[in-house]
Parts: structure tokens; sequence; C-alpha cells
């Protein structure tokens, strides 16, 4: 069962305080920008119907007021005259459908505005991702962020509508607000007083309810995890036979209740006090109407000015309930925002400017030496002074038991991660003195845990060198040396079929289907190094003898590490390197390893005796 967590009040360095809710609001320009470069024009079209719409509203309430005062005139007049009352009456209607177009107007604006910019950020959310290192990116605290910042992307596009009609309301305010003062100063003062409370109250709770939804960030990503895991179609059968639904079942209540009942204590708590500051609002707006009722009957102010300052005063009310409401709203989205920009913000280590450009052609190989190796946070080392030469055409497998650190050392060549101490050479140079994106473009790999694209095949394949998408005949070249020409021949749409079921018209593949799949992007790519982190695990062993036999004389004269469990396949290779407890145990040929009778002998016989 999950964790009992602490409330905010346990833990008061989860608390967001006033401080932090103002001080987001200087993101709100570089938001604001953001927003004017993904389409000036429209951006331009919305901002001057809000600025006509913003003027609407005192103006209709003045017509109106011209209107009832011209009705009065008329009913005590003589020699009555309606010209210029229906004239008014015109006006006003026109104002009206004016009003409502221009409405119109911004609602479209600021969908096609939001969505525009929700794409905007999504891509930018993905290529900055593309910058972090794989180090980051397997650091639970940084998918934390990414989190953040990946699923607030409509919370930001209501955040840039509520910025525009925050500025539309306060021009709106300040020409009603220009009206009660020009008739009756009092009335400002009664409606700051019903309105301050309410607006300090929202500011608050608004506040809190962020620092709950960020303290819960691990949380919430483990309930879409449990979400995920107990209805998808790839965890059904396994769900079923260890009857593990009510155990998820139960795992999700329990957590998501945990964060129902401190949500719940938030909510009744800002209900509550919402309640009694409105109260208070309702009570100074009929103490305010009263007054006006007052100078009415006293002379003061005609009916047509009561009309105006009744209408005016309601509409202020609203408008600053509304504005302080949309204050307290983007008060909270500019905390949301504050995310999204660290996430931006994210330092991505550089590269040292001075790189060194890589050989043309490999003329020697890689050296690695003396490499050690641990994962941040951790204390145990997974390598442990490995050495070893890697020469220009060699293929070398990586033999080991689980944990030895085959697919660590791996990523260490990739550059996926930095030695902790230890250099890894290539022809004789510092691989760190390279550019780090173009030397891991001579790589053609394929994981264990390859990723399965619910693409077309055509797109799965093309994956490995995504400029050629278009070479049709680059694809099927690809797809015959990794036999994937053997899958495509099932598929009712060959090369265009829709991989998975998760879209529509999708065929699922076996996972050898997959693995000869991905196997083609390999050789698509046709990389200067090929490294194969077991992809032929889901082969049957004749199928996997197969390919590397077909992969050893496809890929003659290339560099290559190969990582498999079957001896049968490993035996093929010129080296092999025995790993054990992230040492280099043994290294030399099949036949030398062998007659070396140690721990690579054993794990073969081993592994022969099985098929005996």
């Amino acid at each position: 069962m999950p964790r009992k967590l602490a409330s905010l009040k346990d833990d008061p360095s989860k608390k967001t305080s006033f401080r932090d809710s103002f001080a987001a609001f200087k993101y709100i320009p570089r938001f604001s920008l953001e927003i004017w470069t993904t389409n000036k024009v429209m951006y331009l079209i919305n901002a001057l119907a809000r600025l006509l719409n913003a003027f609407s509203p005192v103006v209709l309430l003045w017509v109106g007021k011209l209107i009832i005062d011209e009705i009065l005139l008329q009913i005590s007049a003589t020699d009555k005259d309606y010209s210029l009352l229906w004239k008014y009456v015109i006006l006003e209607l026109a104002i009206a459908l004016l009003s409502d177009l221009i409405g119109r107007l911004i609602t479209l604006t600021d969908g096609l505005l939001g969505d525009l910019y929700a794409n905007k950020s999504s891509v930018t959310i993905i290529k900055k991702t593309n910058e972090i290192g794989i180090d980051q990116l397997e650091d639970p605290e940084f998918y934390d962020k990414l989190e953040r910042a990946r699923t607030q992307t409509t919370g930001r596009v209501n955040l840039m509508s509520n910025i525009l009609s925050q500025v539309e309301s306060l021009i709106s305010m300040v020409s009603l607000i220009a009206g009660l003062i020009y008739f009756e100063p009092v009335l400002i003062v009664i409606l700051i007083l019903s309105i301050i409370p309410s607006f300090i109250n929202e500011i608050k709770f608004s506040s809190q309810s962020y620092s709950l939804a960020r303290s819960w960030t691990s949380e919430r990503r483990e309930l879409d995890y449990l979400r995920y895991v107990g209805a998808n179609d790839k965890t059904a059968k396994e769900i079923k036979l260890f009857g593990l639904t009510d155990y998820i079942a139960n795992r999700f209540a329990v957590l998501s209740d945990q964060y129902y009942r401190l949500n719940k204590s938030l909510a009744v708590q800002r209900s509550a006090y919402g309640a009694l500051f409105n109260l208070l609002g309702v009570l100074s707006y009929y103490a305010a109407y009263g007054l006006i009722i007052y100078r009415v009957l006293t002379g003061v102010i005609t009916v047509g000015e009561l009309t105006f300052l009744s209408g005016s005063f309601n509409r202020l009310r609203n408008s600053l309930q509304g504005f302080f409401s949309r204050f307290t709203r983007i008060a909270q989205s500019a905390l949301y925002l504050k995310d999204y920009f660290d996430f931006i913000d994210l330092k991505v280590e550089q590269e040292d400017a001075d790189t060194l450009p890589l050989p043309e052609t490999i003329t020697e190989g890689f050296f690695i030496d003396n490499i050690t190796f641990r994962y941040p946070g951790n204390r145990e080392e997974v390598l442990k002074g490995v050495s070893f030469k890697l020469k220009l055409g060699e293929k070398m497998a990586f033999v080991g038991q689980n944990g030895a650190g085959k697919t660590t050392l791996i990523k260490l060549i990739l550059r996926f991660y930095e030695p902790t101490s230890g250099t890894i050479y290539l022809d004789g140079i510092d691989i760190r003195k390279f550019d780090k994106d173009e030397y891991q473009k001579i790589f053609g790999v394929i994981f264990q845990d390859f990723f399965r694209y619910e693409f077309t095949l055509k797109e799965n394949i093309a994956v490995g060198k995504i400029d050629e998408i278009e070479n049709t005949k680059r694809i099927e070249k690809a797809a015959q040396q990794s036999l994937a020409s053997e899958v495509v021949e099932k598929l009712e749409r060959g090369y265009q079929q829709q991989l998975g079921k998760r879209f529509n018209k999708g065929q699922e593949l076996s996972g050898g289907q997959w693995q000869k799949v991905a196997l083609a992007r390999a050789y698509m790519k046709d990389a200067k190094v090929l490294i194969l982190d077991e992809p032929t695990s889901a082969l049957d062993a004749k199928a996997e003898f197969e390919v590397f036999e077909r992969f050893i004389g496809l890929t003659k004269g290339k560099t290559s590490i190969i990582i498999s469990h079957r001896f049968s396949t490993v035996r093929m290779a010129d080296t092999i390197l025995v790993l054990q407890n992230g040492k280099v145990l043994e290294l030399g040929t099949h036949e030398a390893l062998m007659k070396n009778d140690s721990l690579y002998a054993e794990l073969f016989s081993l592994q022969a005796a099985g098929y005996q």
C-alpha cells in the first residue's frame, strides 16, 4: 500500500506563501511575449476587439440613462416628440449587436491563439526534453518537473485568456468608476470594502491549492500509472492471471482517497470563507442601492441617473469580483507557469566550444581505459577499472550475468553518461573532446527495451534515419537485411500498415516481429559502429542464429558490439569480453575462453546442457 502522506500543515516546506504567489507574476511578461510571437496578427485583432468591448458596458448604461430620462420627459411634455427617443433605442440596439459580434471575435481568436500556443509550447517541451542528458531523464525528480510542465498546457492556455480578459476588464472598470465618481464618489469606497476580503481569501486558498498539487506531483504520476496498469490491453493478461485487480484498485483507492481528503479540507474552507465574504458584498451592494434610491427621492439625481448608477455599481461589483477572481487564478496559474519556465530554463551541460572534428574514417577503434562508474545518488560502483580495446572492424560480444555492467558500459561508450573516472578513446582521442551529437551519430543502436512506435511499418523502420523516410529502396533494403521483410508479407497494407492497437486499423506484432522491425532501424542508419543490446531476446534460438549470422555477413568490416545471453550467437563474435561484478574477468575468442575454463566456459556448458 502507498505510504501515508503528511498534509501541508505537517510540512511547512511544501507551503506556497503570498510572496511566492506574487513573485510568480514576473513570468507574465515573458509568457505574454511567447503568445505575441505565436501569431502577431491574431494577437493584435484580439487586443483591439477587447479594447472596443471594454467600453461597451458604460456606453450601454449611459444610453439606457438617456432613454429613461427621455421617456420621463415625453410623459410630462405637452408637445410630444419621440424622434430622439427612437434614435437612442436604435443606438442602443446597434451597440448591443456590435458588442455581441466583438465578443464572438474575441472568443474565436482566444480559441485559435490558445490552440496555436498549446501546439507551440508542446513542441518546445519535446525539443527541450531532447536536450536533456540521459542521466537527468532517468532521474525521478526531473520527471516531476517534466510532468508539471507537460500536463499544464491547458492551464497555460486558460492563463492566456485570463490575462487578456483582465486587461479588458480593467479598462471597462476604469470607465465605470469614472461615471460613479462623477455622480456619487462614496459608492467607490463601499465597493472596495465589499470586495477586498473576498480577494484576500481567494489568494490565500489558491496558493494552498497550488502547494497541494505541487507536493503531490509524484503521487499523481503514480495514480496515472495505476490507471494505465489497471486498464490496459498490454497488462490485461497478467492482471487477470495473477488476480491483481483488487490489489491495484485498492492501492489506487487508498492513494486517491488521501488526495481527496486533503483537497476536500481546502475546498470546504474555501467555500465557507467565500460564502461569508460574499454575504458582506451583497449587504454592501444593497447599502449602496439604498443610498442611490435616497438620492433620487430627495431630488439630487434623476431616475435615469438612478438606472445608470445602480447598473454601473452592479456591473462594477461583478467586474471587480471577476477581476479579483481572475487575479487569483492568474496568480495560481503563474505559479504553474513558473514550473514551465523552470523546465524550459533547465541548464543543459554545455559542450566544450573547442571540440575536435570526428575522424571521417575510423582507423584504430576504441580504447576503454580504466573506466569506473557509479550512477548518480548510488554509492556502489557498477564498473570498476574496466579496460579493453575494440579494434576497427572487430565484432565484440559482452557476456556476463545480470547486473555485471554490460548495458552500463554501452551507455558510457555512447556518452549517455560520463565515467566517474577513466577515459574512453576513439582513434586515440578522448571522446569527450568531440561534439556529443556528432559523436552519437556514428552509432546504430538497438536496445533490448527498444521503443515500439505506434506509427506505420515504414515509419518504424525509417526512424533509424528519419531524413530518409521517403527513400523507399533504402527502407526495403533495411527490411530485407533484418528479415523484417517477412513481417511485411504478412501485413495487409504492407509498409503502410499502422502498427499497435492505439489507433484505428492498427495491427499488433509479436515480440519477434517487433524485434526484426527494430533491427531494420540499425541497418537503415548504416552507421560506422553497430551496437545490439539483446535485441533478439524474443526470437527463438534458430531465428536468432539466422539473424546474427546475417548480421555478421552484412556488417563485414564494421565495428560492432553485441550483447546476448545465447552463446550460440556470442561465439560468432571475433572477441568476447566477460564481465563479472563490474570488472573484466576474461577477454578472448570463444575457443580461448573455453580453454581458459573459467566463468565463460561454465556458462556456455550450462546453456549447452540445457539443449541436450
